[in-house]
């Protein structure tokens, strides 16, 4: 986390001076134009007949041109001072990060089937960024065949979302995903659905648009819920928009291709300082599984997607290769636990004094 934060702060000063920079150039050419159309201007007032210049004209215009010489120094100064700020952001991704992660990759990860995958999580997040094109050159590229029907809903919400953006609300409104739920939520407050009206009328969103309504004569904007026009709102009914319309399409609301790049990003570096160590002891062996890792990298909260048993007798999670097993009397174990407790053709419950056949367990999945 420390290496983003110099790398950042690096970023911060060279966008800075861009911005300085442009400023610079804006002003620096604006007062060049101005002074060189002024000049122009006099010489052809004071031209004479012959079409000579006076002396002092002449000096003037000697004056312009260094005057044009030097501010194009200048601002090849300061742009040659940009690039060497860049360079030292270069830099400072070379110094705090790692440019070579081959050591922790796996060979032959990405055979025909794995590419396929990846080519097709590509492709959707093209699509909910609104990238349709990048998507579909992507498909002709790689071979895939995309239907129709998978297309469709990003293109539909990519649509309603850039006119939210500019704070237009009859897209989302005409769709008859929002007029369904709309006539839903009007059932439950009609006339016969009392309790569906309070419990609609007790809903603190509701209150206070209901409060709105008194000031609309004034102005929601010299009331005291002026806080209902900030442009936060709009920012929030996006994110809300897009997370209802993902659940509904039975869709994760962040992209997976996204969320599989944040947590390589947090696993990456405590995956480079184990290969180091397993190198420097000389102890190869220890990371020889494929679709196993020699520590647990704890990517958060906000990465549990799954549920997690831990096997009470061996104190191990289970895997595709050791599920957890059902037995008879309701109490779970894993796999390897039932093969290594069973004597015979009977099994004694760890928990119970319940007997039982080691064939009658199930295999419970989460």
């Amino acid at each position: 986390m420390d290496q983003c934060v110099t790398v950042e702060r690096e970023l911060e000063k060279v966008l800075q001076k861009f911005s300085g920079y442009g400023q610079l150039c804006e002003r620096s050419l604006e007062e060049l134009i101005q002074y060189a159309g002024g000049l122009r201007r006099e010489i052809l007032q004071t031209e004479n007949q012959d079409g000579d210049l006076s002396g002092t004209i002449s000096l003037v215009m000697t004056q312009c041109c260094k005057r044009i010489k030097d501010t194009v120094q200048k601002l090849a100064s300061d742009h040659k001072d940009i690039h060497s700020s860049v360079s030292r952001v270069g830099k400072a991704i070379d110094k705090n990060f790692d440019s070579d992660i081959s050591s922790v990759g796996i060979d032959g990860c990405w055979q025909t089937d794995s590419q396929r995958i990846l080519n097709e999580v590509m492709v959707e997040h093209f699509f909910r960024q609104g990238m349709l094109d990048v998507a579909e050159e992507l498909c002709q590229e790689s071979g895939l065949s995309i239907d129709q029907s998978q297309k469709e809903p990003f293109v539909e919400l990519n649509r309603i979302l850039e006119a939210l953006k500019v704070r237009v609300l009859r897209p989302a409104l005409e769709i008859p995903l929002i007029s369904s739920d709309f006539f839903h939520c009007n059932v439950v407050m009609g006339e016969g659905n009392p309790s569906g009206q309070i419990l609609a009328l007790l809903s603190p969103d509701i209150q206070v648009l209901m409060g709105s309504l008194v000031y609309l004569r004034q102005g929601i904007e010299n009331s005291p819920y002026v806080h209902l026009l900030d442009a936060n709102q709009w920012a929030d009914i996006c994110d809300i928009f897009t997370r209802d319309a993902c659940a509904l399409l039975g869709l994760s609301v962040e992209s997976p291709l996204s969320v599989s790049f944040s947590a390589g990003c947090v696993a990456l570096p405590a995956l480079i300082n184990i290969k180091a160590v397993i190198e420097q002891r000389q102890c190869t062996g220890v990371w020889n599984q494929k679709d196993e890792l020699p520590i647990e990298v704890d990517l958060g909260k906000k990465c549990w997607y799954h549920s997690i048993f831990a096997c009470p007798i061996l104190r191990q999670q289970t895997t595709d290769n050791n599920p957890p097993m059902k037995l008879v009397c309701g109490h779970i174990i894993s796999r390897d636990a039932l093969n290594k407790m069973f004597n015979g053709s009977k099994l004694k419950c760890p928990y119970c004094p319940m007997e039982q056949s080691p064939g009658d367990a199930k295999q419970i999945f989460f």
